[in-house]
């Protein structure tokens, strides 16, 4: 690989220079800022530096008839058949770099160093707000020395600060500290399922003994679905329909360690929801509040959702269908605007297995995509 650094006053000359002599196939290593010249210490001029490399295996250098850098083809695997990790992860930083040379040709400005732009451009895809992403580079970037990082150790030096983030809002395996659990959230997010999975969780890992309750008696489907899991379980269930139901429940299941209460769905929207959920169920004394939001809801929709909810004293969000999408920048637009944590993932319809604590290292994985994961 021929290797070379190149001095301009911004960013499109430095780029010129560059594809005037490697072409399209070059690559960005790594850009900065450079003072040069000056008296005494005085009146430094301000360059651009870039380090660009090229494939000597490559094709020769194509007159470049375009400002824009065109589209390249994908670099090839190596074809030896000694290629080992460090090759894969050189291939890995050329294909992102490529990728964010070509986004950025025409901008004299970058605000963060090349491959730190490229991790802010990977969250992005992941649905992160561009405020989000921002602040994010921003305090990473004022606790390293930046300018001559990898792409790849960009990229571990943001889950560093992204783990940080979710253990600050305490993300992670509920500790059930109260003896009423509530779950709340839109119709159709997997609420029942949930319970049932951590009811079973509690009662078989943990040995508490459980009881349920639903008031979610809008649907005949709910009531039936919860009665079948608590017969699996052989836990007992009380259906609440009023207020003085709900109450009998409580009296009834005193001698419980954990009582799960199921509440209907209904639709978010609808101003009077939470003040009816309240007129059902009380949310305020020896009780634990959890919103069940589903993954695959649309970024803006959940922040929607959350706001509607916001008036409930929530603990902790649980989020299901983990398994339905690849993207995950909701989660963390979430976290980190709200200041809530995520207790658990749900990732299927098995109960009480497909479930998962949503610790700091494993909601960083998935945004930053690191490590395998299996969610």
């Amino acid at each position: 690989m021929k290797v070379k650094k190149y001095v301009a006053p911004s960013m499109p000359e430095a780029l010129d220079k560059v594809r005037s002599e490697f072409g399209a196939d070059a690559v960005i290593l790594s850009s900065k800022a450079v003072y040069t010249g000056g008296f005494l210490g005085l009146f430094k001029k301000r360059n651009i530096e870039v380090v660009a490399a090229i494939d000597p295996e490559s094709n020769k250098p194509r007159p470049i008839k375009q400002q824009r850098v065109e589209q390249v083809t994908e670099i090839r695997k190596p074809e030896s058949t000694h290629s080992n990790k460090q090759q894969q992860i050189m291939i890995e930083e050329l294909r992102s770099l490529r990728k964010w040379m070509e986004k950025t040709a025409d901008e004299t400005e970058q605000r963060f160093p090349a491959a730190f732009q490229s991790v802010k451009e990977h969250l992005m895809s992941h649905e992160v707000e561009e405020e989000v992403a921002d602040q994010l580079i921003s305090i990473t970037l004022d606790q390293n020395q930046a300018d001559d990082l990898t792409f790849q150790e960009a990229k571990k030096k943001t889950k560093q600060q992204l783990e940080a983030l979710f253990t600050r809002e305490n993300c992670g395996a509920i500790q059930f500290e109260q003896k009423f659990i509530h779950l709340v959230g839109p119709t159709g997010v997997g609420k029942t399922t949930t319970i049932a999975k951590l009811a079973a969780k509690s009662m078989l890992k943990d040995g508490k003994k459980v009881a349920l309750i639903t008031t979610d008696t809008y649907r005949i489907a709910a009531i039936e679905q919860l009665k079948t899991y608590s017969n699996i379980l052989d836990i007992p269930l009380e259906i609440a329909y009023t207020m003085e139901d709900y109450q009998k429940a409580r009296l009834k299941f005193q001698a419980y360690d954990l009582v799960f209460v199921d509440t209907a769905g209904r639709n978010f929207r609808d101003p009077k929801y939470v003040a009816e959920l309240g007129k059902v169920v009380d949310l305020e004394h020896d009780v634990e509040t959890y919103l069940v939001l589903s993954a695959t809801t649309k970024a803006q929709d959940l922040l929607a959702l959350y706001d509607q909810f916001k008036s409930i004293p929530l603990k902790k969000l649980i989020f299901t269908k983990t398994d339905e999408t690849s993207t995950y920048g909701a989660l963390l637009n979430l976290v980190s605007k709200k200041k809530i944590g995520i207790g658990y993932l749900t990732h299927g319809q098995n109960v009480p297995d497909d479930i998962k604590a949503a610790t700091p290292s494993l909601l960083a994985n998935l945004l930053i995509d690191l490590d395998d994961h299996d969610v």
